[in-house]
């Protein structure tokens, strides 16, 4: 992967939810990291015939591992004012150095 095809700018929040002090529930979603990343979505290409068991993946992210934060399935990611939930996490061959995310386009019910 080389840093030419990492040309998109996305966001990998936290969501922590917070109690007030009168019970109500409020979420609020925390900026871990913010970095450059290659974005690949759906087509009808062989390799994402062979992914058919993330049917429900819309999107492919692959990034430089960054050690100092564990990425997982509970973070979402923010690229382009889209938000994405994370499906699978993978490291591309072992090695530690890239990150491979394959991920949900979450679809607005408003507008």
């Amino acid at each position: 992967m080389s840093f030419g095809k990492m040309q998109t700018v996305i966001e990998i929040y936290s969501a922590n939810t917070t109690k007030d002090s009168e019970g109500f529930v409020t979420q609020e979603n925390q900026l871990l990291i913010k970095t450059r990343a290659y974005k690949e979505d759906r087509n009808g290409s062989e390799a994402w015939k062979n992914r058919a068991s993330f049917s429900s993946a819309t999107s492919l992210f692959r990034f430089r591992k960054i050690f100092q934060i564990d990425i997982t399935t509970d973070l979402m990611i923010i690229c382009n004012d889209d938000k994405y939930n994370i499906l699978s996490v993978q490291d591309i061959m072992e090695r530690g150095m890239y990150v491979e995310i394959l991920a949900e386009r979450i679809m607005s019910s408003k507008g």
